[in-house]
């Protein structure tokens, strides 16, 4: 195997099943080091917590080779979080990796979703990922290396009926990878993001019949392992299922200039031309976007 993570130390949050469960196992694989994360709740999150599933996945990789530890820490637990972090690098010296996977849903429409239900939502998946990049981050800067994957989802980049707190979240996820790229671009820091597709206990009463089967969770794997691999890009989101990979990116419209004394009316009046993409082109920070408008201005004699 070509990507190898010999020597490396790695950290995967909601690992006690699915897609966790295989980043984790495919990471020890090729040679890491790796922390099961796992607080053992319901798909809800609801459920009190138990570190079985982290546990039994811990034993799989032991049993083929590999060295995991388990950790119950949830997520949304500064102090948990920070001991898990604390003990990882007291034990194996280092964290070079994390992958921000836990999640839970409690899907209903916005009309009748709770307060409570949506916060309990965005806890888990935005400031889940938020509390434990925050934890490893200071490690991943001191050593000059660190790779992180955020997990967004369709529903995030898209939007889903039903889904109003699980999209608010995984979009709050891209928008922290876009921050955090930045800021540890010097540091060798490298942070990505995965939109993935596959059967899980979460998405098993989401997919049509018969999607399953090529919907394996190994095969978004791939894509999550070449994000923490050392010639990893950084700032990319990646959408992959059953074996298709796409780079997802921002793409913006040409600016239309309307004048400093800019009515809603003529705004109105020049829609059809506001929203033509024929000329979009990929914007990938701030400044590029301020150029898009700014150019625009009539230059001063």
């Amino acid at each position: 195997m070509s990507i190898n993570f010999e020597g490396k130390v790695a950290i995967v949050t909601g690992a006690g099943n699915g897609l966790g469960r295989s980043h984790a196992m495919e990471l020890a694989a090729r040679g890491a080091k790796v922390v099961v994360n796992d607080f053992g709740g319901s798909v809800d999150g609801q459920q009190s917590g138990s570190n079985s599933p982290a546990e039994q996945v811990v034993e799989e990789i032991k049993a083929l080779g590999g060295e995991a530890v388990a950790n119950p820490a949830s997520v949304t637990d500064v102090a948990a979080v920070q001991q898990m972090v604390n003990d990882t690098v007291e034990r194996w010296g280092r964290i070079d990796i994390l992958i921000n996977n836990a999640g839970i849903l409690r899907d209903k429409t916005f009309t009748k979703v709770s307060l409570e239900d949506f916060a309990a939502v965005v806890d888990v998946h935005l400031n889940g990922s938020i509390i434990c990049s925050k934890a490893v981050w200071d490690q991943m800067i001191s050593q000059n290396y660190g790779r992180i994957v955020m997990t967004t989802s369709a529903a995030g980049l898209y939007g889903n009926f039903g889904q109003s707190n699980y999209a608010a979240a995984k979009l709050g996820a891209v928008g922290l990878m876009n921050a955090l790229r930045l800021e540890g671009r010097k540091y060798n820091v490298k942070v990505n993001t995965i939109a993935p597709m596959a059967f899980s206990r979460m998405t098993k009463d989401l997919m049509a019949p018969g999607v399953a089967d090529s919907c394996k969770p190994e095969l978004v794997s791939s894509a999550v392992v070449f994000l923490c691999s050392e010639d990893a890009p950084t700032g990319e989101i990646i959408s992959a299922g059953a074996g298709a990979y796409t780079r997802v990116q921002y793409i913006e419209a040409d600016a239309v200039y309307l004048g400093p004394e800019t009515t809603a009316d003529d705004v109105s009046s020049a829609w059809e031309k506001i929203s033509d993409m024929s000329n979009a082109k990929v914007v990938t920070d701030v400044g590029a976007s301020m150029k898009n408008v700014l150019s625009k201005l009539p230059r001063k004699k």
